[in-house]
């Protein structure tokens, strides 16, 4: 392989021809990875309602209904997305920081989700843009 002289903030180097094509296709691959990485996964779309507890604590069960499994305890001031409604029950979106900051009762699965009473909670539409 012949060398050619490439500009760079270090000066003038020199690499095998065939070494700029390389440099040429990882630069290409790392802008392209970066593009898609910030599509990444779609996003759940922004919530119309929120739900904030405003008691000490407040039960966030697996299903609507009090006789589902009870996952965790949320504390006073939480404020959750409300993903759904059944009746007197609000589906709420639950997160990995909720394991720090409350009672976690029977959380095993990982669920994205819950279901809170709607006496528990104080809900309030979201202004949208």
């Amino acid at each position: 392989m012949s060398t050619q002289p490439i500009r760079s903030g270090l000066g003038n180097q020199s690499f095998p021809a065939g070494y700029r094509a390389l440099f040429v296709m990882a630069a290409l691959t790392l802008l392209a990875g970066s593009a898609f990485s910030q599509t990444g996964a779609p996003q759940p779309p922004a919530p119309k309602e929120l739900a904030t507890v405003p008691t000490s604590h407040a039960s966030v069960h697996m299903a609507a209904g009090s006789g589902s499994e009870l996952l965790l305890m949320v504390p006073k001031g939480t404020v959750m997305p409300i993903l759904g409604r059944k009746g007197e029950w609000v589906q709420v979106r639950l997160t990995p920081e909720l394991r720090k900051t409350s009672i976690v009762i029977r959380w095993y699965k990982n669920e994205d989700n819950g279901w809170m009473h709607d006496s528990t909670v104080v809900i309030t539409k979201v202004k949208q843009p």
